[in-house]
């Protein structure tokens, strides 16, 4: 990246920090009944096989609730989070619906952990096949027309479409024209998502990859990596520049972007005044080699990481996600926004 866009992107991220934007006016005027989620891994509550995915092994679930139960953290994701501010239960993950109807009640979980707006190196339904799953559910008249209306639907996109660009060779002049795609791609499914019936929408930005624990490593988990937070920047100008027309288009549907990176930042430089994290870039449980990764074990089932003592000190659970308390502290960031809801 050259020095001219470093200056851009710096002016993007210093534009695009300072709220939480895309919101026209208070996003609910009501009370939520469902919660429908999209996304990865960040609001996968349990959709990923046993056989491919980390998050069914121990120790992933030992703060809640005591067992692995498809969360990628040590307890609760932000879908958990996000379904007690507005009031409803966590909704029940969309591949474990048939064995408990009675939670379609709550809505319903589409998010798999892994997958991006596009195919990315994880075997999981990517966002368009995620509402795929949602508008049969919609055909087979699950939920009624009233049902959608008073419901909310949550978006999230944590880089996976990113990560897969890079491993896939993707070159650095590229950068900006991806971006631009997968935002774009993000737009049709927001939009797709608004016509099926869903009023409501709360989509997530990008939150500081150049602050989550691989990039952190050469530093000894002390410093994050500006050139990839300046991507992200322009990402996150793009998502809001794309939200805010969306509100524009239309009278009866309102979106709200809710600003991840500057609450990711407001925890990681303690600028709330929480010192509980003793390093917040360095993640409690963590492979012992490249090779291994947090749950790792090899063929005689002997553990090939390591997990912090006090998991409630640390701010990332893993190499990507944040711990249980992570999301807490992120939550009570943003609660200026979310106090608007």
């Amino acid at each position: 990246m050259d020095s001219l866009q470093k200056l851009l992107f710096s002016f993007f991220l210093h534009f695009l920090l300072s709220g939480v934007h895309g919101s026209r006016g208070h996003l609910f005027n009501f009370r939520p009944s469902k919660l429908f989620v999209f996304g990865d891994s960040y609001a996968d509550t349990g959709n990923n096989r046993k056989t491919i995915a980390n998050s069914w092994k121990v120790p992933y679930g030992i703060t809640f609730p005591g067992k692995p139960t498809g969360r990628f953290s040590d307890g609760r994701v932000l879908t958990d989070c996000f379904a007690e501010s507005i009031g409803v239960k966590s909704p029940i993950p969309y591949r474990w619906r048939k064995f408990a109807v009675n939670r379609l009640k709550n809505g319903i979980n589409f998010a798999y952990g892994g997958t991006g707006v596009f195919d990315t190196l994880c075997p999981a339904p990517n966002m368009t096949t995620q509402i795929d799953f949602f508008q049969q559910i919609i055909t087979d008249k699950v939920y009624t027309t009233a049902d959608l209306r008073s419901s909310v639907a949550l978006v999230t996109l944590s880089g996976n479409d990113y990560s897969a660009y890079a491993a896939r060779n993707g070159s650095a002049q590229g950068w900006q024209a991806f971006i631009t795609q997968v935002v774009n791609q993000l737009t049709v499914n927001l939009k797709r998502i608004k016509g099926l019936g869903v009023k409501k929408i709360a989509v997530c930005g990008l939150q500081p990859l150049g602050c989550l624990p691989p990039s952190t490593f050469a530093s000894s988990f002390q410093q994050c990596n500006a050139t990839q937070n300046d991507l992200v920047g322009f990402h996150n100008l793009l998502l809001q520049q794309a939200v805010a027309k969306l509100n524009n288009e239309t009278k009866d549907t309102s979106l709200l972007i809710f600003d991840l990176y500057s609450a990711f930042m407001t925890v990681l430089n303690n600028k709330g005044g929480d010192s509980k994290f003793e390093n917040p870039l360095k993640p409690c449980c963590i492979g012992i080699s490249k090779e291994y990764s947090c749950g790792s074990v090899d063929e005689n089932g002997a553990k090939k990481y390591t997990v912090c003592e006090n998991p409630v000190a640390a701010f990332f659970w893993d190499d990507v996600h944040p711990s249980q308390e992570g999301w807490r502290s992120v939550y009570l960031a943003l609660q200026p926004t979310l106090q608007q809801l």
